[in-house]
């Protein structure tokens, strides 16, 4: 029976802890820059749609 190569075990279970960490600050600066936009625009709609949906409302009652 052979034996357990422990060196390569370990290096590919560095190597997938690295790639993880990557992917992981990958979606962490694309997730930071999405929020910004997406946030500035949502605010802006936010802010519209209540102040029109309030005056619809008070106009009918």
């Amino acid at each position: 029976m052979a034996k357990p190569n422990y060196s390569f075990e370990k290096r590919q279970r560095e190597r997938l802890k690295k790639q993880k960490k990557e992917e992981k600050l990958a979606q962490r600066k694309a997730g930071a820059n999405k929020p910004d936009d997406a946030a500035e625009g949502e605010t802006s709609n936010e802010a519209a749609a209540p102040a029109t949906s309030e005056a619809a409302g008070d106009q009918p009652a």
